[in-house]
């Protein structure tokens, strides 16, 4: 089975929330009937996640507006799928991606098929820094970040996918997708987000070893940060 990753663009005269309702309401429940298949999650820029616009970062403009995951038998039959989508969205880039979860968000906030879940979550698009290779990225990121990650934040879901292959042409550059869950608390409260509990010297120390662990696997000066809703429309089985 292979996960492909689709960041979406809504057309201008399109305003954010009607674009969720198509994504969700049509898109997805409709891809969700398909028999290649298997899973769809899709994440949202819209008004429930309005108030975290101070946590959006981005480098590569414009941004896009959704991302959309697909578990599929193969990608060979992505014509099938890719025509759906195109019907409803402005741009589409794809991504052949290979997915590991740490931190699998429907064991502490489980969500209802097609329901939205729990708080926002924050979509990253970045790249590595130039002077790593891909097994010592790979290293410092998977194998030592997460450990730091997870303890310096309120996250509940954390999944991260390294970009295998990019798919079609004009498709930015990107060498990981992450998206992590958090409480709709972190939107605004730097001490939710971070896990201090209100005490700000220990906000200080995990917002500084974030950052220095981050900076030694992304370039900064390639990084896109989306503040989004998610709703898991079909569930990957896994048994």
């Amino acid at each position: 089975m292979e996960k492909l990753l689709y960041s979406l663009w809504r057309e201008p005269r399109t305003d954010a929330d009607s674009f969720r309702e198509v994504l969700v309401e049509q898109l997805c429940r409709e891809l969700a009937q398909l028999a290649d298949i298997h899973g769809v999650r899709v994440s949202v820029v819209d008004g429930e996640v309005q108030s975290a616009d101070a946590r959006r970062m981005v480098s590569q403009a414009p941004a896009p507006d959704a991302l959309l995951s697909l578990w599929v038998d193969s990608t060979c039959a992505s014509a099938t799928w890719e025509s759906m989508i195109d019907q409803c969205v402005a741009r589409r880039a794809s991504y052949l991606v290979a997915e590991a979860e740490p931190l699998p968000s429907q064991k502490k906030h489980p969500a209802a098929p097609g329901d939205r879940v729990y708080g926002m979550c924050q979509v990253v698009f970045f790249r590595k820094p130039a002077e790593l290779d891909r097994t010592s990225w790979l290293a410092l990121w998977q194998d030592s970040h997460t450990g730091v990650a997870l303890a310096t934040q309120s996250t509940f879901g954390y999944r991260q996918n390294v970009v295998v292959r990019a798919l079609g042409e004009d498709t930015p550059e990107w060498d990981a997708i992450v998206e992590e869950n958090f409480p709709p608390q972190a939107m605004t409260c730097d001490h939710v987000f971070f896990a201090s509990g209100g005490d700000d010297a220990l906000l200080e120390q995990h917002m500084n070893s974030l950052m220095a662990s981050c900076a030694h696997f992304i370039d900064f000066e390639h990084i896109d940060v989306l503040p989004m809703s998610e709703y898991l429309i079909k569930p990957l089985s896994r048994h």
